[in-house]
């Protein structure tokens, strides 16, 4: 069992080095709503024989503009009945290059779940940014690359189902309100390296829609590897105000980010659990001006149940 286990991880992991070489992408979603615990594999089901789950999880990105990007969160699962659930997560994000370092809280996540008989489930949620996205450095906006949150207040939705083991995810992510963000790539030094970056003035993101298809399997009754596949549409072209108070649409910045995630559950007994999670691209947009960009994505989470 462990040798057919650890084919499999060394196949995984040359996958990840493989497409991680060059390659850079949005990593997870644009704005986080493939890590809401109902569109993750399995997610639903993990709280099935109890009430209360509770999670703790940590995050390493290789971002661009070689910017290394550390996230955490706390999550809080409730089941309420055997139809409808609510979670809540918290998050904070660490960006750190260019001589460069922030921090700070990120978003607050709320979300509902019902579930349609066995196959299909529907959520409900928001998300309620915990930055307004315009922290500053020597009276400087900073780019949206290092800001915590992207400062939204944002609808999401999404539908579940699955077709035996095949796990299927639908979900809308889509922001009500915009940041306050300010950043001018033309207010630095010429030899700064934040000249390179795109300008955010007034910046107005658009939507992302995400289909998720995992697909399960046990290794005894400890172990378990899901493969998963994420495209991710970004609905339109963001858009900024240049200096001359012009709205402009940032071109290249709609259209498609292709990722694939490989999750590995180790189950320490019936009430814990470990789950190690990386992420990388197939395809990516030409533009992504919201500073997500992740070339590799590995995370770690400990869970409990009670």
């Amino acid at each position: 069992m462990l040798t057919k286990l650890s084919s499999y991880l060394i196949l995984s992991l040359g996958l990840v080095f493989i497409y991680t070489g060059n390659v850079y992408s949005q990593g997870c979603s644009d704005a986080g709503v493939c890590t809401v615990h109902s569109f993750k594999p399995n997610g639903l089901d993990s709280i099935s024989e109890n009430l209360n789950q509770f999670k703790v999880g940590v995050s390493y990105g290789a971002a661009d503009y070689s910017i290394a990007v550390f996230g955490t969160y706390l999550e809080y699962n409730r089941q309420l009945n055997e139809k409808f659930g609510i979670d809540a997560k918290i998050t904070s994000l660490s960006q750190s290059g260019n001589d460069i370092s922030s921090f700070g809280l990120s978003d607050i996540y709320v979300n509902s779940n019902y579930r349609i008989g066995k196959k299909a489930s529907l959520t409900l949620g928001v998300k309620i940014p915990l930055s307004d996205a315009n922290k500053m450095e020597d009276g400087r906006a900073l780019p949206m690359d290092y800001q915590s949150s992207l400062g939204t207040f944002d609808l999401v939705l999404g539908f579940g189902y699955n077709i035996g083991s095949l796990q299927l995810v639908a979900a809308l992510q889509q922001p009500l309100t915009q940041n306050n963000n300010e950043f001018f790539a033309e207010d630095y030094p010429l030899f700064s390296p934040l000249r390179e970056f795109q300008s955010t003035n007034q910046f107005k993101r658009s939507g992302d829609v995400l289909i998720r298809a995992s697909y399960p399997i046990d290794f005894g009754k400890k172990f378990r590897l899901t493969p998963s596949l994420l495209p991710i549409y970004h609905l339109a072209n963001d858009k900024y105000t240049n200096m001359d108070g012009i709205e402009l649409e940032i071109e290249g910045s709609q259209g498609l980010t292709l990722n694939w995630n490989l999750y590995l559950d180790y189950e320490l007994n019936n009430k814990q659990a470990l789950q190690f999670n990386v992420g990388s691209p197939f395809i990516v947009r030409d533009a992504r001006p919201d500073g997500l960009t992740r070339s590799f994505v590995a995370s770690l989470e400990y869970r409990i149940k009670f």
